[in-house]
Formats: C-alpha cells, structure tokens, sequence
C-alpha cells in the first residue's frame, strides 16, 4: 500500500507541471491575441509574472513556445515582442490558410463522423447565439472552434500542423479585425451556415470553395484593419504592397 500511495504521488507531482505550463501558456497566449499588447510592444515580463502569479523561469519557457508558434519574437539580450506582420505577410499567409482549409473541407466530407457533424452543429448553434447577443470573445472562441474541428475531421496530422502553425500567427489580427468590422459578422454567420450545410450533405468541393472564399474574405477585413491601424506618415507603404499586388 505504501508503495502504491508512493507510486500515485510521484504520477501526481510529475503531471501538475505539465499542466501548470499548459494553462499558463493558454493565459499568455489569450491575453496577447485580445489585443492586451500592442503589435511590436515589448513583452512586459514583470508585470506578466505579477499578473499569472508565476516566477521567471515558466513565464520564459511559454515564451519560447509562443516564438515557435509565431505569436512574438525573441530578441537576444533584450526580452520579447508581440510580433508585427505587414500586409504582404497577412496575404501570403492567409493564402496559405485558405489553402488549408479548403484541403480540409474536402477531406473532412470524405472522412467526418455523424457524431462529429453533429458536434460542429451544436457548435455553430452557440457561436450564433454569441453573435446575436453580441458577445463577442465567445462567438470568436466558437468559431476558432467550428474550423479547428473541421481540419481535425480531415484526419491528416500534417495538414494539422501547418494549420495550427500559420493559423497562430495571425489568431490575434483576426480577433482584432472581429472587434473592428463588426458589420462583416453578419456575412461571416452566413458563410458559416452555408459550410455547415454543405458539411452536413458532405459535399466536398462546396465546402473546399466555401472555405477557401471565406479565409480570403477574412484576409481582407485583416488586412483593412492593419490599414486603419497604421500611424500617420505609414500609409504609403501600405499602398507601395497594394501596388506590387495588382
């Protein structure tokens, strides 16, 4: 019996760590994508400490995985920032995502459970009584959601891990274009019943599309946000990128 109580404590104190570093890298990971710092602003590392109720060293270790994933950049010798994309970056980007999901759509049509159809109905339902109430961190959090089950059903580990890779670079633009363009969320609520519907037919090549135009159409809202972010005397690079597109 000793042995056995010795045994679950060691399995006990192994675990929590684990754990700990998980929900500490989700707070730091949520409170930079709602906006809480600014693009380009350092990262605050004492006042994060304060906040989270955490010492140095766990703090910096869910730095370094918010820099694999995108979300900051590591300065040597000079702490982190929240990362800063130009607009060319946000359209080379969401072409990929776009891609993804329009990979996924297919596959998840091919390969989706009933259960898991269902799932993403109940899901949808959420996100639109979230959108109907205004409440808008819950309908961003469902519809985070909605996608990351659909790549999740397409059942291809590689797919997933270039999704989950680009899809974090830009998490914190598209929850910030959310906020600012609230009149695109009525057409985003309908493009999402549109894909929920053709998932539930299991129609792949509607939802490839539907998927692939709505990534494109979050791209621009992003990307319009950028532009009305932008401090005066920038917005000639701006219109330098647009101009190298067309």
């Amino acid at each position: 019996m000793n042995n056995l109580l010795r045994t679950k404590s060691l399995e006990i104190v192994e675990t929590a760590p684990a754990s700990l570093h998980d929900d500490l890298l989700s707070q730091i990971r949520d409170f930079i994508v709602e906006g809480h710092l600014e693009p380009g602003s350092r990262i605050p590392e004492r006042e994060l400490c304060e906040k989270f109720d955490v010492s140095r060293t766990p703090l910096r270790e869910a730095l370094k995985v918010l820099a694999s994933e995108g979300l900051i950049e590591l300065l040597p010798n000079r702490g982190a920032r929240v990362r800063q994309f130009s607009e060319q970056d946000i359209r080379h980007l969401f072409e990929l995502i776009a891609g993804l999901d329009a990979l996924a759509g297919r596959a998840a049509c091919e390969r989706i459970s009933d259960e898991d159809i269902a799932a993403i109905e109940r899901m949808h339902l959420e996100m639109y009584t979230h959108y109907m109430r205004q409440e808008l961190t819950d309908y961003f959090r469902l519809n985070q959601k909605i996608h990351q089950a659909i790549v999740d059903a397409a059942a291809n580990p590689f797919l997933s891990s270039n999704y989950a890779t680009a899809n974090a670079m830009v998490r914190r633009l598209r929850y910030s274009a959310n906020l600012l363009r609230r009149d695109r969320l009525s057409d985003a609520m309908r493009e999402h019943e549109a894909m929920v519907d053709a998932l539930r037919r299991r129609n792949g090549d509607e939802l490839s599309k539907l998927m692939f135009d709505h990534m494109r159409g979050k791209c621009d809202a992003v990307c319009e946000y950028m532009r009305e972010q932008q401090p005066s005397g920038r917005g000639a690079d701006v219109s330098a990128l647009r101009g190298e597109e067309n």
